[in-house]
Protein backbone atom coordinates (compact mmCIF):
# COMPACT_ATOMS: atom_id res chain seq x y z
CA UNK A 1 0.00 0.00 0.00
CA UNK A 2 2.86 2.86 1.00
CA UNK A 3 4.65 1.71 -2.21
CA UNK A 4 0.81 1.88 -4.27
CA UNK A 5 0.29 5.67 -2.47
CA UNK A 6 3.83 7.02 -3.58
CA UNK A 7 3.22 6.22 -7.11
CA UNK A 8 0.40 7.97 -7.12
CA UNK A 9 1.85 11.03 -4.83
CA UNK A 10 4.86 11.21 -7.66
CA UNK A 11 2.44 10.53 -11.13
CA UNK A 12 -0.13 13.53 -9.51
CA UNK A 13 1.58 16.53 -11.34
CA UNK A 14 1.75 14.53 -14.80
CA UNK A 15 -1.99 13.75 -13.98
CA UNK A 16 -3.04 17.06 -13.38
CA UNK A 17 -1.01 18.75 -16.57
CA UNK A 18 -2.77 15.76 -18.43
CA UNK A 19 -5.97 17.18 -16.99
CA UNK A 20 -5.33 20.36 -17.74
CA UNK A 21 -4.28 19.57 -21.76
CA UNK A 22 -7.30 18.00 -21.77
CA UNK A 23 -9.44 20.87 -20.96
CA UNK A 24 -7.63 22.98 -23.06
CA UNK A 25 -8.24 21.27 -25.72
CA UNK A 26 -12.24 20.99 -24.91
CA UNK A 27 -11.92 25.03 -24.58
CA UNK A 28 -10.62 25.21 -27.77
CA UNK A 29 -13.16 22.97 -29.34
CA UNK A 30 -15.77 24.60 -28.09
CA UNK A 31 -13.95 27.90 -29.55
CA UNK A 32 -13.93 26.57 -32.80
CA UNK A 33 -18.05 26.28 -32.19
CA UNK A 34 -17.93 29.85 -32.45
CA UNK A 35 -15.99 30.01 -36.00
CA UNK A 36 -18.05 30.93 -38.49
CA UNK A 37 -16.76 29.03 -41.56
CA UNK A 38 -15.51 32.02 -43.59
CA UNK A 39 -11.63 32.84 -44.02
CA UNK A 40 -11.67 36.09 -42.78
CA UNK A 41 -12.88 34.56 -39.31
CA UNK A 42 -9.64 31.86 -39.29
CA UNK A 43 -7.55 34.27 -40.08
CA UNK A 44 -8.68 37.46 -37.97
CA UNK A 45 -11.47 36.20 -36.17
CA UNK A 46 -13.78 38.77 -38.07
CA UNK A 47 -12.43 41.52 -36.53
CA UNK A 48 -14.39 41.18 -33.31
CA UNK A 49 -12.28 40.61 -30.77
CA UNK A 50 -12.38 43.17 -27.45
CA UNK A 51 -10.18 44.82 -25.42
CA UNK A 52 -9.52 42.06 -22.59
CA UNK A 53 -9.45 39.27 -24.85
CA UNK A 54 -6.80 41.61 -27.01
CA UNK A 55 -4.74 42.02 -23.80
CA UNK A 56 -4.82 38.66 -22.84
CA UNK A 57 -3.75 36.91 -26.59
CA UNK A 58 -1.01 40.25 -27.46
CA UNK A 59 0.45 39.15 -23.70
CA UNK A 60 0.34 35.98 -24.08
CA UNK A 61 1.43 35.14 -27.46
CA UNK A 62 4.85 37.46 -26.62
CA UNK A 63 5.64 35.21 -23.56
CA UNK A 64 7.47 32.64 -24.81
CA UNK A 65 9.97 30.35 -23.03
CA UNK A 66 12.08 32.79 -23.95
CA UNK A 67 9.90 35.03 -21.22
CA UNK A 68 9.76 31.98 -18.69
CA UNK A 69 12.72 29.30 -19.15
CA UNK A 70 14.99 31.74 -20.89
CA UNK A 71 15.17 35.09 -18.26
CA UNK A 72 15.57 32.79 -15.37
CA UNK A 73 18.70 31.24 -16.92
CA UNK A 74 19.54 34.60 -18.36
CA UNK A 75 19.74 35.71 -14.52
CA UNK A 76 21.37 32.74 -13.75
CA UNK A 77 24.06 33.59 -15.67
CA UNK A 78 23.69 37.56 -14.98
CA UNK A 79 21.87 38.40 -12.30
CA UNK A 80 18.87 41.05 -11.42
CA UNK A 81 20.68 43.07 -14.69
CA UNK A 82 18.51 41.12 -16.94
CA UNK A 83 15.19 42.50 -15.58
CA UNK A 84 16.46 46.20 -16.41
CA UNK A 85 17.35 45.01 -19.26
CA UNK A 86 14.78 43.24 -20.90
CA UNK A 87 11.75 43.55 -18.81
CA UNK A 88 11.57 47.53 -18.22
CA UNK A 89 12.67 48.17 -21.43
CA UNK A 90 9.84 45.62 -23.06
CA UNK A 91 7.18 47.19 -20.87
CA UNK A 92 7.97 50.65 -21.84
CA UNK A 93 8.33 50.20 -25.77
CA UNK A 94 5.72 47.29 -26.60
CA UNK A 95 3.24 49.67 -25.12
CA UNK A 96 4.74 52.55 -27.25
CA UNK A 97 4.66 50.39 -30.39
CA UNK A 98 1.18 49.34 -29.76
CA UNK A 99 0.27 52.76 -29.95
CA UNK A 100 2.10 53.73 -32.60
CA UNK A 101 2.24 50.70 -35.23
CA UNK A 102 -0.55 48.72 -34.09
CA UNK A 103 -3.02 51.49 -34.20
CA UNK A 104 -2.54 52.67 -37.28
CA UNK A 105 -1.83 49.43 -39.00
CA UNK A 106 -5.17 47.97 -37.67
CA UNK A 107 -6.71 50.98 -39.21
CA UNK A 108 -5.59 50.31 -42.47
CA UNK A 109 -5.75 46.70 -42.66
CA UNK A 110 -9.50 47.27 -41.69
CA UNK A 111 -10.08 49.46 -44.08
CA UNK A 112 -7.90 47.54 -47.13
CA UNK A 113 -9.20 44.07 -46.21
CA UNK A 114 -5.18 43.39 -45.01
CA UNK A 115 -4.68 39.95 -43.13
CA UNK A 116 -1.03 39.63 -43.31
CA UNK A 117 1.80 42.22 -43.07
CA UNK A 118 3.47 41.03 -46.44
CA UNK A 119 -0.02 42.42 -47.72
CA UNK A 120 0.48 45.69 -46.59
CA UNK A 121 3.99 45.78 -47.51
CA UNK A 122 3.29 44.80 -51.13
CA UNK A 123 0.93 47.62 -51.74
CA UNK A 124 2.61 49.98 -49.49
CA UNK A 125 5.96 49.74 -51.35
CA UNK A 126 3.47 48.93 -54.80
CA UNK A 127 6.31 45.77 -54.78
CA UNK A 128 5.58 42.03 -55.21
CA UNK A 129 8.48 40.85 -55.21
CA UNK A 130 9.95 42.87 -52.19
CA UNK A 131 6.77 40.92 -50.52
CA UNK A 132 7.96 37.81 -51.42
CA UNK A 133 11.50 38.39 -49.67
CA UNK A 134 9.90 39.88 -46.83
CA UNK A 135 7.50 36.30 -46.47
CA UNK A 136 11.08 34.21 -46.84
CA UNK A 137 13.11 36.52 -44.07
CA UNK A 138 9.95 36.40 -41.64
CA UNK A 139 9.60 32.72 -41.83
CA UNK A 140 12.90 32.29 -41.35
CA UNK A 141 13.02 34.35 -38.23
CA UNK A 142 9.78 33.47 -37.04
CA UNK A 143 10.20 29.38 -37.09
CA UNK A 144 13.65 30.09 -34.92
CA UNK A 145 10.80 32.15 -32.35
CA UNK A 146 8.69 28.73 -32.75
CA UNK A 147 11.21 26.49 -32.03
CA UNK A 148 11.94 28.63 -28.46
CA UNK A 149 8.38 27.12 -26.94
CA UNK A 150 8.88 23.48 -27.96
CA UNK A 151 12.53 23.46 -26.78
CA UNK A 152 11.87 25.12 -23.99
CA UNK A 153 8.78 22.82 -22.82
CA UNK A 154 11.09 20.37 -23.35
CA UNK A 155 13.87 21.07 -21.28
CA UNK A 156 11.33 21.87 -18.47
CA UNK A 157 9.50 18.65 -18.47
CA UNK A 158 12.77 16.83 -18.23
CA UNK A 159 14.05 18.53 -15.50
CA UNK A 160 10.89 18.42 -13.48
CA UNK A 161 9.48 14.75 -13.84
CA UNK A 162 12.23 13.58 -16.00
CA UNK A 163 10.09 12.89 -18.87
CA UNK A 164 12.23 12.80 -22.42
CA UNK A 165 11.44 16.30 -24.37
CA UNK A 166 10.57 14.53 -27.62
CA UNK A 167 7.14 13.16 -25.81
CA UNK A 168 6.37 16.72 -24.29
CA UNK A 169 6.88 18.20 -27.88
CA UNK A 170 4.81 15.39 -29.71
CA UNK A 171 1.85 16.29 -26.99
CA UNK A 172 1.92 19.93 -26.57
CA UNK A 173 1.97 20.28 -30.41
CA UNK A 174 -0.73 17.84 -30.64
CA UNK A 175 -3.39 19.70 -28.68
CA UNK A 176 -2.59 23.02 -29.90
CA UNK A 177 -2.46 21.81 -33.60
CA UNK A 178 -5.98 20.39 -32.86
CA UNK A 179 -7.73 23.53 -31.90
CA UNK A 180 -5.93 25.69 -34.23
CA UNK A 181 -6.57 23.68 -37.41
CA UNK A 182 -10.59 23.99 -36.34
CA UNK A 183 -11.13 27.21 -35.11
CA UNK A 184 -7.95 29.35 -36.31
CA UNK A 185 -7.12 32.69 -34.74
CA UNK A 186 -10.68 32.43 -32.74
CA UNK A 187 -9.37 29.63 -31.08
CA UNK A 188 -5.78 30.98 -30.83
CA UNK A 189 -7.09 33.90 -28.91
CA UNK A 190 -9.40 32.24 -26.70
CA UNK A 191 -6.94 29.67 -25.45
CA UNK A 192 -4.35 32.45 -25.06
CA UNK A 193 -6.81 34.17 -22.41
CA UNK A 194 -7.12 30.69 -20.35
CA UNK A 195 -3.66 30.13 -20.87
CA UNK A 196 -2.10 33.47 -19.96
CA UNK A 197 -4.44 33.97 -16.75
CA UNK A 198 -3.16 30.81 -15.99
CA UNK A 199 0.72 30.83 -15.93
CA UNK A 200 0.26 34.40 -14.26
CA UNK A 201 -1.38 33.37 -11.26
CA UNK A 202 1.07 29.92 -11.01
CA UNK A 203 4.03 32.45 -11.41
CA UNK A 204 3.00 34.02 -8.76
CA UNK A 205 2.72 30.52 -6.76
CA UNK A 206 6.00 29.56 -8.07
CA UNK A 207 7.39 32.32 -6.97
CA UNK A 208 6.14 31.97 -3.46
CA UNK A 209 6.74 28.39 -2.97
CA UNK A 210 10.38 28.71 -4.41
CA UNK A 211 11.26 31.68 -1.55
CA UNK A 212 9.69 29.43 0.98
CA UNK A 213 12.32 26.70 -0.32
CA UNK A 214 15.13 28.48 -1.01
CA UNK A 215 14.96 30.15 2.43
CA UNK A 216 15.03 26.96 4.32
CA UNK A 217 18.60 26.82 3.22
CA UNK A 218 19.39 29.37 5.41
CA UNK A 219 19.61 30.18 9.50
CA UNK A 220 16.99 31.58 10.01
CA UNK A 221 14.29 28.99 7.90
CA UNK A 222 11.17 30.08 6.65
CA UNK A 223 8.79 33.00 7.34
CA UNK A 224 6.29 35.39 5.95
CA UNK A 225 6.14 35.75 2.30
CA UNK A 226 8.24 38.77 2.28
CA UNK A 227 10.36 37.53 5.33
CA UNK A 228 11.44 34.28 2.86
CA UNK A 229 12.27 36.67 -0.39
CA UNK A 230 14.48 38.80 2.18
CA UNK A 231 16.34 35.80 3.08
CA UNK A 232 16.48 34.41 -0.16
CA UNK A 233 18.19 37.16 -1.68
CA UNK A 234 20.34 37.45 1.76
CA UNK A 235 21.39 33.86 0.90
CA UNK A 236 22.66 34.96 -2.61
CA UNK A 237 24.22 38.25 -1.21
CA UNK A 238 26.62 35.90 0.92
CA UNK A 239 27.25 33.15 -1.37
CA UNK A 240 26.77 34.53 -5.26
CA UNK A 241 26.80 38.56 -4.14
CA UNK A 242 27.92 39.40 -7.74
CA UNK A 243 24.15 38.79 -9.49
CA UNK A 244 22.66 41.44 -7.34
CA UNK A 245 24.39 43.84 -9.23
CA UNK A 246 24.27 45.03 -12.63
CA UNK A 247 28.08 46.82 -11.76
CA UNK A 248 30.67 45.13 -9.73
CA UNK A 249 29.54 44.28 -6.12
CA UNK A 250 31.25 45.32 -3.30
CA UNK A 251 31.67 41.83 -1.82
CA UNK A 252 33.50 40.98 -5.04
CA UNK A 253 35.91 43.88 -5.61
CA UNK A 254 36.65 43.54 -1.89
CA UNK A 255 37.37 39.44 -2.42
CA UNK A 256 39.77 40.52 -5.44
CA UNK A 257 41.21 43.50 -3.43
CA UNK A 258 42.38 40.73 -0.84
CA UNK A 259 43.67 38.32 -3.53
CA UNK A 260 46.01 40.66 -5.04
CA UNK A 261 47.41 41.80 -1.34
CA UNK A 262 47.92 37.63 -1.01
CA UNK A 263 49.56 38.06 -4.81
CA UNK A 264 51.38 40.78 -3.61
CA UNK A 265 52.93 38.57 -0.38
CA UNK A 266 53.61 35.29 -2.67
CA UNK A 267 55.73 37.50 -5.35
CA UNK A 268 57.81 39.01 -2.28
CA UNK A 269 58.17 35.47 -0.76
CA UNK A 270 59.55 33.95 -4.17
CA UNK A 271 62.19 36.98 -4.19
CA UNK A 272 63.22 36.56 -1.14
CA UNK A 273 63.26 32.64 -1.40
CA UNK A 274 65.31 33.49 -4.42
CA UNK A 275 67.56 35.65 -2.92
CA UNK A 276 68.34 33.31 0.66
CA UNK A 277 68.59 30.53 -1.72
CA UNK A 278 71.51 32.20 -3.60
CA UNK A 279 72.94 33.00 -0.11
CA UNK A 280 73.02 29.75 1.22
CA UNK A 281 73.99 27.91 -1.73
CA UNK A 282 76.90 30.55 -1.33
CA UNK A 283 78.14 30.21 2.22
CA UNK A 284 77.01 26.29 2.07
CA UNK A 285 74.60 26.26 4.91
CA UNK A 286 70.85 25.67 5.47
CA UNK A 287 70.25 27.50 8.70
CA UNK A 288 69.60 30.74 7.23
CA UNK A 289 66.96 30.01 4.62
CA UNK A 290 64.64 28.27 7.56
CA UNK A 291 64.14 31.85 8.53
CA UNK A 292 62.14 32.84 5.50
CA UNK A 293 59.79 29.64 6.45
CA UNK A 294 58.92 31.46 9.33
CA UNK A 295 56.68 33.72 7.76
CA UNK A 296 54.15 31.55 6.81
CA UNK A 297 52.03 34.50 5.67
CA UNK A 298 54.01 34.56 2.62
CA UNK A 299 54.13 30.95 1.82
CA UNK A 300 50.88 30.71 0.62
CA UNK A 301 49.97 30.85 -2.96
CA UNK A 302 46.78 32.16 -3.22
CA UNK A 303 44.39 30.78 -6.49
CA UNK A 304 44.07 32.50 -9.84
CA UNK A 305 41.24 34.41 -9.53
CA UNK A 306 40.46 36.92 -12.29
CA UNK A 307 39.76 40.71 -12.55
CA UNK A 308 36.21 41.33 -11.51
CA UNK A 309 34.18 42.62 -14.30
CA UNK A 310 30.55 44.17 -14.05
CA UNK A 311 27.57 41.20 -14.94
CA UNK A 312 26.77 43.84 -17.47
CA UNK A 313 28.07 47.38 -18.62
CA UNK A 314 26.04 50.52 -19.19
CA UNK A 315 26.53 50.25 -23.32
CA UNK A 316 25.40 46.87 -23.10
CA UNK A 317 21.81 47.49 -20.66
CA UNK A 318 20.75 50.41 -22.95
CA UNK A 319 21.62 48.34 -26.52
CA UNK A 320 18.49 45.81 -24.76
CA UNK A 321 15.97 48.70 -25.58
CA UNK A 322 16.42 47.46 -28.96
CA UNK A 323 15.13 44.08 -28.52
CA UNK A 324 11.21 44.98 -27.45
CA UNK A 325 11.51 46.86 -30.58
CA UNK A 326 11.51 43.63 -32.61
CA UNK A 327 7.49 43.01 -31.36
CA UNK A 328 6.20 45.67 -34.10
CA UNK A 329 7.64 43.13 -37.07
CA UNK A 330 6.52 39.78 -35.52
CA UNK A 331 3.68 38.68 -37.86
CA UNK A 332 1.76 36.68 -35.28
CA UNK A 333 1.53 40.25 -33.25
CA UNK A 334 0.35 41.43 -36.27
CA UNK A 335 -2.51 39.38 -36.86
CA UNK A 336 -3.85 39.37 -32.93
CA UNK A 337 -4.03 43.45 -34.04
CA UNK A 338 -6.06 43.17 -36.60
CA UNK A 339 -8.49 40.84 -34.76
CA UNK A 340 -9.58 44.01 -33.17
CA UNK A 341 -13.06 45.16 -32.77
CA UNK A 342 -12.10 49.30 -32.75
CA UNK A 343 -9.45 51.25 -32.13
CA UNK A 344 -10.62 51.80 -28.44
CA UNK A 345 -9.40 48.12 -28.06
CA UNK A 346 -6.10 49.25 -27.90
CA UNK A 347 -6.37 51.28 -25.11
CA UNK A 348 -6.49 48.26 -22.46
CA UNK A 349 -2.89 46.51 -23.72
CA UNK A 350 -1.67 49.69 -24.01
CA UNK A 351 -1.79 51.09 -20.37
CA UNK A 352 -1.84 47.31 -18.59
CA UNK A 353 0.66 45.30 -20.69
CA UNK A 354 4.00 46.78 -18.73
CA UNK A 355 2.14 45.64 -15.11
CA UNK A 356 1.46 42.31 -16.83
CA UNK A 357 5.38 41.80 -18.00
CA UNK A 358 6.29 43.05 -14.34
CA UNK A 359 3.80 40.37 -12.64
CA UNK A 360 5.13 37.64 -15.22
CA UNK A 361 9.06 38.63 -15.94
CA UNK A 362 10.16 39.74 -12.19
CA UNK A 363 9.35 36.20 -10.51
CA UNK A 364 11.19 34.70 -13.07
CA UNK A 365 14.85 36.76 -12.91
CA UNK A 366 14.57 36.50 -8.77
CA UNK A 367 14.16 32.56 -9.49
CA UNK A 368 17.28 32.75 -11.74
CA UNK A 369 19.10 34.73 -9.46
CA UNK A 370 18.42 32.45 -6.45
CA UNK A 371 19.79 29.54 -8.66
CA UNK A 372 22.63 31.11 -8.99
CA UNK A 373 23.18 31.33 -5.34
CA UNK A 374 21.83 27.46 -4.60
CA UNK A 375 24.29 26.99 -7.16
CA UNK A 376 27.45 28.09 -5.85
CA UNK A 377 25.95 26.74 -2.17
CA UNK A 378 26.13 23.70 -3.74
CA UNK A 379 29.35 23.66 -5.24
CA UNK A 380 30.88 23.43 -1.95
CA UNK A 381 28.88 20.56 -0.84
CA UNK A 382 27.10 22.25 1.47
CA UNK A 383 23.37 22.05 -0.03
CA UNK A 384 21.46 19.29 2.15
CA UNK A 385 19.62 16.82 1.86
CA UNK A 386 22.34 15.25 0.21
CA UNK A 387 20.15 14.09 -2.56
CA UNK A 388 19.50 17.50 -4.34
CA UNK A 389 23.57 18.94 -4.01
CA UNK A 390 24.06 16.87 -7.50
CA UNK A 391 21.08 19.24 -9.74
CA UNK A 392 22.37 22.43 -8.47
CA UNK A 393 26.05 21.73 -8.84
CA UNK A 394 25.90 20.49 -12.18
CA UNK A 395 23.31 22.66 -13.31
CA UNK A 396 25.48 24.13 -16.65
CA UNK A 397 22.85 24.52 -19.81
CA UNK A 398 20.85 27.57 -18.36
CA UNK A 399 17.87 26.41 -19.90
CA UNK A 400 17.42 23.62 -17.43
CA UNK A 401 17.43 26.13 -13.96
CA UNK A 402 13.57 26.55 -13.70
CA UNK A 403 13.14 22.97 -14.18
CA UNK A 404 15.86 22.25 -11.50
CA UNK A 405 14.19 25.18 -9.32
CA UNK A 406 10.49 23.54 -9.54
CA UNK A 407 11.72 20.05 -9.78
CA UNK A 408 13.87 19.53 -6.44
CA UNK A 409 12.39 22.48 -4.20
CA UNK A 410 9.15 22.33 -4.85
CA UNK A 411 8.38 19.05 -2.45
CA UNK A 412 4.31 19.10 -2.47
CA UNK A 413 2.95 17.19 -5.73
CA UNK A 414 0.53 19.40 -5.79
CA UNK A 415 2.55 22.55 -6.17
CA UNK A 416 4.43 20.90 -8.63
CA UNK A 417 2.23 19.88 -10.62
CA UNK A 418 0.42 23.15 -10.77
CA UNK A 419 3.27 24.64 -11.25
CA UNK A 420 4.54 22.69 -14.19
CA UNK A 421 0.90 23.59 -15.73
CA UNK A 422 1.55 27.39 -15.64
CA UNK A 423 4.92 26.94 -17.46
CA UNK A 424 3.37 25.32 -20.33
CA UNK A 425 0.60 27.50 -20.19
CA UNK A 426 2.93 30.27 -21.01
CA UNK A 427 4.71 28.05 -23.72
CA UNK A 428 1.70 26.90 -25.52
CA UNK A 429 0.01 30.53 -25.42
CA UNK A 430 2.52 31.69 -28.40
CA UNK A 431 2.77 28.69 -30.11
CA UNK A 432 -1.05 28.49 -31.32
CA UNK A 433 -0.06 32.06 -32.37
CA UNK A 434 2.63 30.95 -34.50
CA UNK A 435 1.20 28.12 -36.08
CA UNK A 436 -1.52 29.72 -36.75
CA UNK A 437 0.06 32.89 -38.25
CA UNK A 438 2.56 30.76 -40.55
CA UNK A 439 -0.38 28.87 -41.84
CA UNK A 440 -2.29 32.24 -42.71
CA UNK A 441 1.11 33.53 -44.29
CA UNK A 442 1.45 30.73 -46.45
CA UNK A 443 -2.22 30.51 -47.59
CA UNK A 444 -2.66 34.50 -48.52
CA UNK A 445 0.97 35.49 -49.38
CA UNK A 446 2.28 33.00 -51.46
CA UNK A 447 -0.82 30.60 -52.74
CA UNK A 448 -3.45 33.01 -53.53
CA UNK A 449 -1.20 35.27 -55.44
CA UNK A 450 0.62 32.75 -57.31
CA UNK A 451 -3.09 31.16 -58.41
CA UNK A 452 -5.07 34.66 -58.37
CA UNK A 453 -7.65 35.22 -55.54
CA UNK A 454 -10.88 33.74 -56.81
CA UNK A 455 -8.95 31.00 -58.00
CA UNK A 456 -10.17 29.25 -54.91
CA UNK A 457 -13.43 29.32 -52.96
CA UNK A 458 -13.67 30.63 -49.41
CA UNK A 459 -14.05 27.27 -47.66
CA UNK A 460 -11.06 25.62 -49.60
CA UNK A 461 -9.00 28.76 -48.83
CA UNK A 462 -9.73 28.15 -45.59
CA UNK A 463 -8.82 24.22 -46.42
CA UNK A 464 -5.63 25.52 -47.38
CA UNK A 465 -4.63 27.27 -44.27
CA UNK A 466 -5.37 24.44 -42.35
CA UNK A 467 -2.72 21.79 -44.15
CA UNK A 468 -0.26 24.55 -43.88
CA UNK A 469 -1.03 24.68 -40.28
CA UNK A 470 -0.37 20.98 -40.07
CA UNK A 471 3.05 21.16 -42.34
CA UNK A 472 4.40 24.08 -40.38
CA UNK A 473 3.73 21.88 -36.94
CA UNK A 474 5.10 18.84 -38.51
CA UNK A 475 8.56 20.67 -39.73
CA UNK A 476 8.49 22.85 -36.23
CA UNK A 477 8.51 19.49 -34.72
CA UNK A 478 11.18 17.54 -35.73
CA UNK A 479 13.50 20.58 -36.11
CA UNK A 480 13.30 20.88 -32.41
CA UNK A 481 15.04 17.46 -32.21
CA UNK A 482 18.39 19.13 -33.70
CA UNK A 483 18.79 21.69 -31.48
CA UNK A 484 16.83 20.47 -28.11
CA UNK A 485 20.24 19.31 -26.34
CA UNK A 486 22.50 22.18 -26.85
CA UNK A 487 20.03 25.46 -27.69
CA UNK A 488 19.98 28.13 -24.92
CA UNK A 489 16.51 29.46 -25.01
CA UNK A 490 17.79 32.99 -24.46
CA UNK A 491 20.50 33.36 -26.73
CA UNK A 492 18.57 31.95 -29.85
CA UNK A 493 15.80 34.11 -28.60
CA UNK A 494 18.42 36.91 -28.70
CA UNK A 495 19.51 36.26 -32.44
CA UNK A 496 15.64 35.96 -33.50
CA UNK A 497 14.99 38.57 -32.25
CA UNK A 498 17.76 40.84 -33.61
CA UNK A 499 16.42 39.95 -37.32
CA UNK A 500 12.58 41.22 -36.27
CA UNK A 501 14.22 44.69 -34.89
CA UNK A 502 16.46 45.21 -37.59
CA UNK A 503 13.34 44.95 -39.88
CA UNK A 504 11.75 47.21 -37.91
CA UNK A 505 12.30 50.88 -39.74
CA UNK A 506 10.39 48.97 -42.26
CA UNK A 507 7.37 49.22 -40.80
CA UNK A 508 7.85 52.67 -39.32
CA UNK A 509 8.48 54.27 -42.31
CA UNK A 510 5.90 52.57 -44.41
CA UNK A 511 3.32 54.61 -41.89
CA UNK A 512 4.98 57.80 -41.11
CA UNK A 513 7.54 58.58 -43.72
CA UNK A 514 5.75 58.73 -47.42
CA UNK A 515 9.26 59.38 -49.23
CA UNK A 516 9.97 55.80 -48.21
CA UNK A 517 10.62 53.74 -51.14
CA UNK A 518 11.02 50.33 -52.07
CA UNK A 519 14.85 50.47 -52.69
CA UNK A 520 15.45 51.64 -49.75
CA UNK A 521 13.15 48.71 -47.93
CA UNK A 522 14.91 46.62 -49.99
CA UNK A 523 18.76 48.34 -49.04
CA UNK A 524 17.23 47.86 -45.40
CA UNK A 525 16.38 43.96 -46.28
CA UNK A 526 19.85 43.68 -47.43
CA UNK A 527 21.98 45.13 -45.00
CA UNK A 528 19.87 43.33 -42.08
CA UNK A 529 20.24 39.81 -44.38
CA UNK A 530 24.47 40.33 -45.03
CA UNK A 531 25.68 41.70 -40.86
CA UNK A 532 23.24 38.98 -39.13
CA UNK A 533 24.77 36.38 -40.98
CA UNK A 534 28.01 37.68 -40.90
CA UNK A 535 27.92 38.18 -37.03
CA UNK A 536 25.67 35.15 -36.34
CA UNK A 537 28.79 33.41 -38.32
CA UNK A 538 31.35 35.20 -35.56
CA UNK A 539 29.57 34.13 -32.65
CA UNK A 540 29.78 30.37 -33.39
CA UNK A 541 26.23 29.79 -34.66
CA UNK A 542 25.08 31.57 -31.41
CA UNK A 543 27.42 29.23 -29.04
CA UNK A 544 28.91 32.65 -27.81
CA UNK A 545 26.94 33.58 -25.57
CA UNK A 546 28.72 36.77 -24.58
CA UNK A 547 29.13 37.79 -28.22
CA UNK A 548 28.82 41.65 -29.06
CA UNK A 549 30.17 44.16 -31.71
CA UNK A 550 31.59 47.27 -30.30
CA UNK A 551 30.84 46.46 -26.82
CA UNK A 552 26.54 46.06 -27.76
CA UNK A 553 24.16 43.11 -28.57
CA UNK A 554 24.83 42.96 -32.76
CA UNK A 555 21.04 44.20 -32.76
CA UNK A 556 21.82 47.52 -31.50
CA UNK A 557 24.14 47.91 -34.82
CA UNK A 558 22.50 45.99 -36.62
CA UNK A 559 18.75 48.08 -37.10
CA UNK A 560 20.64 51.22 -36.85
CA UNK A 561 22.73 50.36 -40.14
CA UNK A 562 19.51 48.95 -41.56
CA UNK A 563 18.07 52.07 -40.47
CA UNK A 564 20.67 54.22 -42.39
CA UNK A 565 20.23 51.89 -45.28
CA UNK A 566 16.69 52.35 -45.60
CA UNK A 567 16.88 56.31 -45.32
CA UNK A 568 19.81 56.49 -47.90
CA UNK A 569 18.10 53.69 -50.46
CA UNK A 570 14.52 55.97 -50.19
CA UNK A 571 16.40 59.52 -50.61
CA UNK A 572 18.34 58.22 -53.89
CA UNK A 573 15.37 56.47 -55.42
CA UNK A 574 12.38 57.85 -57.10
CA UNK A 575 9.73 58.88 -55.05
CA UNK A 576 6.41 57.02 -54.86
CA UNK A 577 3.48 58.39 -56.82
CA UNK A 578 1.18 60.84 -54.55
CA UNK A 579 -2.08 59.18 -55.76
CA UNK A 580 -0.83 55.46 -54.47
CA UNK A 581 1.10 56.68 -51.43
CA UNK A 582 -2.15 59.06 -49.64
CA UNK A 583 -4.27 55.75 -49.51
CA UNK A 584 -1.94 54.66 -46.52
CA UNK A 585 -1.83 58.25 -44.86
CA UNK A 586 -4.91 59.57 -43.27
CA UNK A 587 -6.27 62.65 -44.39
CA UNK A 588 -5.36 64.70 -41.28
CA UNK A 589 -1.85 63.54 -41.80
CA UNK A 590 -1.39 65.51 -44.83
Amino acid sequence: MNLLAAASESSLPLWMVGAYLVALLGLGIFSSTLFRGTSKDYFVASRSIGPFMLLMSVFGTTMTGFALVGSTGKAFMTGVATFGAVAVWSGIIHSSVFFIIGTRLWAIGKRLGYVTQVQFFRERFQSHTLGTVLFVLLVLFIIPYLLIGIISAGKFMEGTADITPWKTGLVICSVVLTYVFLGGVRSAAWANTFQTLVFMLTGVVAFAMIAKAVAAKTDEGPGTFLQNVKRSTEFVEEHKPARLTRGIHPATLAEYQEYETSLGKYEEYESLKDTWDALVQDMGGEELAATVMDKPELVEKPEFMASPKPSMTKLLWITYLFIPLSIGMFPHVFQHWLTAKSAKTFRLAIVAHPICIAVVWLPCVIIGTWAAGLHEFALKGELQPENIIEPFADLKNPSDVLGVMVGHLVQSPWLTGLLMIGVLAAIMSSLDSQFACLGTMFTNDIILPWKGKDYFSDSDTVKIARYFVVGVVVVAYLLSFALMKTASVFNLGMWCFSGFSALFPIVFAALYWKRATAVGAYACIAVTAVLWVLWFQESGYGANKGFTVLGMLPMAPLTISSALALIIGSLVSRAPEERQINKFFPSKAR
